[in-house]
């Protein structure tokens, strides 16, 4: 059987999809070689996190199907928790395009053992496949996809398949799992687009980016929570981890990066940050700078000490602008003036 033609890996729910193109070919040689009840064991292929061989029956698994194709997959890993996984075979024309009423849903399989199978008795009738187009040249295929509800921690349970190398810095990773967490892996990792589908043991450079923060993105993309951080470093490992979740799309660990970053703000930080939010869409952290500045002593100290800062509150909330309208001297009154006209226009 060919390499897979991986499509995708997402998540249904708390299941961890993969899937994958299968190509069943030699059709007429296999259906008179075998005979009921015995079939043909394929080589081992991965997919959602586990490695999974195909088991074909031509003339079916048992007796009371012998009429039918049967087809099985069965967990080729052992892992150190039972899984429950289940599939949905779906037959498909020479276009890729699915054969209508011939997509089937297995049972669920729970097991963490080798050998684990599930699968469909009754795929396919042998008779409809034959005398349709969808069988040609003695071969046919399907989409497999796979669901996998795993229980954590995901790092003890999923191989390896990819490789990241970031600053001289190489970390190994489960290319399904980082697909599940951020659709910009998800586009990396499993582009239809590649000709040859991703390969086991790719290499992908990371620039830009510093190790400890890569690892920390990994920790959060297995556990669903953040490494402990000592206070000195919690800050500046927030804001960068942030720009990664940036980056890969990953909109919950930018949220808790948002809201670790909102415990830092005071009157010394308060510029920086909201610039920092008001540059890369951060509206938790921006509000939270916003309240900071409510305080018409904390606006007038801060925008003493940083004359910058006026035009950045003007486009962020220029109803704070209204707190120094009063009090302030001519020359000021000018410069807020100037920038309360702006913001209103592009308002």
């Amino acid at each position: 059987m060919p390499a897979p033609d991986y499509l995708a890996a997402t998540n249904v729910g708390d299941a961890v999809v993969g899937s994958s193109v299968i190509d069943f070919d030699h059709y007429w040689h296999l259906k008179q070689l075998y005979r009921n009840g015995d079939g043909v064991a394929y080589p081992s292929i991965k997919a959602a996190g586990c490695s999974w061989r195909f088991h074909y029956y031509p003339n079916g698994v048992s007796s009371s199907c012998k009429d039918y194709v049967s087809i099985f997959v069965a967990l080729d890993s052992r892992l150190s928790q039972p899984i429950k996984a289940w599939s949905r075979f779906t037959l498909v024309d020479q276009n890729a395009e699915p054969v209508p009423g011939h997509s089937v849903y297995t049972d669920v399989m729970e097991s963490s053992e080798v050998g684990a199978t599930h699968g469909c008795d009754l795929f396919i009738r042998r008779k409809f496949l034959e005398a349709s187009k969808h069988l040609h040249n003695g071969c046919f295929h399907i989409i497999w996809d796979v669901f996998v509800d795993w229980p954590p921690p995901l790092s003890d349970l999923l191989d390896t398949d990819v490789v990241f190398q970031v600053a001289g810095e190489e970390f190994s990773a489960n290319r399904s799992v980082l697909a599940s967490r951020s659709p910009v892996f998800q586009a990396e990792l499993f582009s239809a687009t590649r000709e040859d589908g991703p390969a086991a043991g790719d290499c992908i450079r990371i620039d830009d980016m510093l190790p400890e923060v890569f690892e920390s993105l990994l920790y959060f993309a297995y556990e669903d929570s953040l490494p402990e951080m000592i206070d000195l470093e919690e800050s500046m490992m927030a804001e960068q981890l942030l720009l990664a979740a940036d980056r890969f799309d990953m909109q919950e660990l930018k949220r808790i990066c948002e809201e670790m970053l909102c415990s830092y703000i005071n009157e010394d930080t308060v510029a920086k940050m909201l610039r920092f939010a008001e540059q890369h869409y951060c509206r938790l952290l921006r509000d939270a700078c916003i309240e900071f500045l409510e305080d018409p002593t904390v606006l007038q100290a801060v925008m003493a000490a940083d004359d910058d800062l006026l035009e950045v509150v003007a486009n962020s909330c220029p109803v704070l602008l209204k707190e120094l309208w009063v009090d302030e001297d001519d020359s000021m009154q000018d410069e807020l003036a100037m920038c309360f006209t702006v913001s209103e226009e592009i308002c």
